[in-house]
């Protein structure tokens, strides 16, 4: 009796030992779990700064206006006949 209880224990253990450990297992389920909710993160951070460039890219085609302010503020260019002032942040 008691050698029929530990070998249905012994065999409960084996059929176990692939659902917790195994290739395809909780332990593995979770850790790929966790990679992509991580990546899902990265992905959404990815997202909004396409749709920032997106948005961008849309307005310097759009129009002069953004071309405009771009040179401005990038390039320091200014038209004929205006006075670049710049002044100092205070500390």
């Amino acid at each position: 009796m008691r050698l029929t209880v530990f070998l249905l224990a012994l065999l409960v253990l084996a059929l176990q030992y692939p659902l917790w450990l195994g290739k395809g297992g909780w332990l593995r389920v979770w850790e790929v779990d966790a990679q992509l909710q991580s990546q899902r993160a990265v992905n959404a951070q990815l997202e909004q700064r396409n749709a920032g460039l997106d948005a961008e890219v849309r307005d310097l085609k759009s129009g002069n206006e953004a071309l405009e302010e771009r040179a401005r503020f990038d390039l320091g260019l200014t038209r004929p006949g205006e006075i670049f002032v710049q002044i100092p942040a205070e500390d």
